[in-house]
């Protein structure tokens, strides 16, 4: 980034240069910003870089800094806003090898008071939000809302990176169709913020929005393939430094959506909208937490499974589909045309069929339809019983424990077994778990 002239004389420091390099290998945004905040705090108090450095050194930067909070709180600046100074400050520091904290209140330092009171769209707005955007548009919002992303996986703080359409695991690029609904989105390292690979899901409406937007482009003369980017900048902007469409450019174009809908709400709101709907999934016994947690992009009991093993067991991803598409109710804006009992049966199926994996126990066609029947409650305290049954059958029999071949671990880890201890001759122990 260039310099305006109040903060050339960072650009002339070797040391802030290798500071903010050092930043960058983490976070490019990150560093763009903190080394804007450190010229900025230069500039307001008449120093340098090194002028901070030096006043660490003999115990002055306390007072100074109390006295630039005292004044910035006055003017209106709020608590958050000033306390990102601090932690730039504290990292120029510790940088330079000075062990240095400045204990010194600041006022609702922890509290974003701009988003305080900020809520999540309701289900119309979020329709109307979505009729008022671009066909590039939709497909942002669509896999915020829908599927949980975030503007920096559509397309990365720099345009160099961002998702493809090869990560759109039921994406078939040659008809600009899908295999499978909800389509699978994978999300690289890269594109995660927490640094981990994992997936989510793109409900009916989502695809629908992506498949009128690649037609377009299709239209337009472009040739799609698995290296192609989902969102790619106009013609007019375009460069060939910058293929996928920048964060910033993404969240813009959802900002101008809400906008039109006469809505004053964030982009990264919708992704939040994404969440509360997860919860409410929750809440009813729709989804469990982990997969929900997943899904987000946070890091729970199944990023470990997923990240060391690179893959899930098929019947689990497919369980976590069938999960997704039944909390589509609650943050699709139109209807799926799948009906309730049918998404009903299939989650249940899957239950089954994991007390059936886990247990080495095959229930009889007739057993599962009595299953089927019964009313959600009753089904879970059915699936209860049989669960601490079996387990009962099977400690009873001395088979707690289990000895098995080593290269079967992860898949008797994956299917809810504890692992014990390693055994001579490539062999392993594995035990079911406590709890239920």
């Amino acid at each position: 980034m260039s310099f305006t002239r109040k903060y050339r004389n960072l650009e002339n420091s070797e040391q802030v240069k290798r500071w903010y390099l050092n930043i960058r290998m983490r976070s490019p945004i990150s560093a763009d910003i903190w080394r804007r905040n450190l010229g900025l705090y230069c500039h307001l108090n008449g120093i340098t870089p090194d002028d901070i450095l030096e006043q660490a050194r003999d115990g002055t930067l306390k007072n100074n800094f109390q006295d630039f909070v005292i004044k910035m709180i006055s003017d209106g600046k709020k608590g958050a806003y000033v306390g990102k100074f601090r932690q730039v400050i504290r990292s120029w520091l510790v940088f330079n090898d000075i062990d240095y904290k400045i204990k010194i209140n600041i006022p609702n330092e922890n509290v974003n008071e701009n988003t305080l009171n900020e809520r999540v769209p309701t289900k119309d707005e979020l329709s109307k939000i979505l009729r008022m955007a671009t066909p590039r548009g939709r497909v942002s919002i669509a896999l915020l809302a829908f599927s949980g992303l975030r503007p920096e996986s559509l397309g990365n703080y720099e345009g160099t990176d961002g998702l493809l359409l090869g990560d759109i695991e039921d994406l078939n690029i040659e008809n600009v169709s899908f295999t499978h609904i909800p389509a699978k989105v994978n999300v690289r390292n890269g594109l995660s913020k927490a640094r981990f690979r994992y997936f989510t899901f793109l409900g009916q409406e989502g695809c629908k929005y992506i498949k009128d937007h690649l037609e377009e482009r299709r239209k337009s003369g472009e040739i799609l393939n698995r290296e192609s980017p989902l969102l790619i900048p106009d013609a007019s902007n375009a460069s060939t430094r910058r293929n996928f469409l920048r964060t910033l450019l993404v969240s813009r174009e959802i900002r101008n959506a809400i906008r039109s809908a006469d809505l004053m709400m964030r982009p990264y709101v919708l992704r939040a909208y994404f969440a509360t709907a997860l919860d409410i999934a929750e809440s009813k016994g729709i989804i469990s937490h982990p997969w929900r947690q997943f899904m987000m992009g946070h890091k729970g009991d199944i990023e470990s499974t997923y990240s060391t093993n690179k893959r899930l067991l098929p019947e689990i991803v497919e369980g976590m589909r069938a999960a997704y598409l039944k909390s589509a109710v609650f943050f699709e804006t139109e209807r799926t045309g799948i009906p309730e009992e049918d998404l009903t049966r299939k989650l249940r199926e899957f239950a089954l069929m994991m007390f059936e994996t886990q247990f080495g126990k095959k229930l009889s066609d007739e057993e599962k339809e009595r299953l089927f029947g019964l009313d959600i409650e009753e089904f879970r305290d059915e699936l209860r019983k049989m669960t601490n049954t079996r387990k009962t059958e099977i400690i009873n029999n001395g088979h707690k424990q289990k000895v098995i071949a080593l290269n079967e671990v992860e898949s008797f880890i994956e299917r809810g077994w504890d692992f014990v201890s390693p055994l001579p001759g490539e062999k392993a122990v594995v035990k079911l778990p406590d709890r239920l």
